[in-house]
């Protein structure tokens, strides 16, 4: 069973990979288009890449407190914050709301970098195939509540935009391939923020492993899907004269 454990660290290794192409391709189109949320989403995607690969060092070779913290940041605390601006960016046009969520982006990550930093641990904790920060920073801790603060309110904010954006262009032939991305996109972030953080809060290196590639995959499936060219409906033929 060991064994088995030990080979988990192949699933986050791959997730990182996937990720970091995801980032690098959102990186690509930031370059091109000069896209504020592309930026963000690719600044997120890389966080989930350095989280990824954080779990994967922690489970082949144990757990330190800088994996665990990298773990911790960027994979349950500041990751989603950045998607969900990116969303929002999306969604609302103008630079004084831009700049806005850019402020209270550099706040949440020095505040998140701060508490973490300062936190008490326990280093018997850190033993486990995968800590848990209840275990970790201890329950009710500031550290331990970090992503409930911050965390599952940017997931909500993350898929009601998805879920919102999708809803706009139901019933449009030519936006069909963006529509069915923006959901798949939805339903990756909901397999790492609900199934992913569930089966790592109860410790389930497995189910925490293969959640973390199957959502990341399903949101990058959508990111492709959603970048196909935009079909240009046909125009519709004039009535004859005759």
């Amino acid at each position: 069973m060991t064994d088995i454990l030990r080979a988990m660290w192949v699933f986050p290794l791959v997730a990182a990979a996937v990720a970091f192409v995801f980032a690098v391709l959102l990186a690509k189109q930031y370059v091109e288009r000069r896209r504020s949320y592309q930026l963000l989403w690719a600044i997120a995607l890389l966080m989930y890449a350095a989280a990824s690969v954080a779990v994967a060092i922690g489970a082949l070779n144990g757990w330190s407190r800088l994996a665990f913290e990298v773990y911790w940041l960027f994979g349950a605390v500041l990751n989603v914050p950045f998607l969900a601006a990116g969303e929002l960016q999306l969604l609302v046009r103008g630079r004084t709301f831009a700049l806005v969520l850019d402020i209270v982006l550099v706040f949440l990550v020095a505040y998140a970098i701060s508490v973490v930093s300062g936190a008490a641990y326990d280093a018997h904790a850190l033993a486990q195939q995968l800590p848990s920060g209840k275990h970790v920073f201890g329950d009710g801790t500031p550290a331990h509540r970090l992503p409930q603060l911050i965390s599952i309110p940017s997931y909500l904010v993350l898929v009601g935009g998805t879920l919102w954006s999708a809803w706009r262009m139901r019933g449009r032939p030519e936006l069909k391939d963006r529509f069915v991305g923006t959901l798949l996109i939805a339903i990756g972030a909901t397999i790492i923020a609900g199934f992913g953080s569930t089966f790592a809060a109860l410790g389930k290196l497995p189910l925490f492993s293969v959640s973390l590639l199957a959502g990341i995959v399903v949101m990058f499936w959508g990111f492709l899907r959603a970048s196909r060219p935009t079909a240009v409906p046909s125009a519709t033929p004039a009535p004859s004269a005759n």
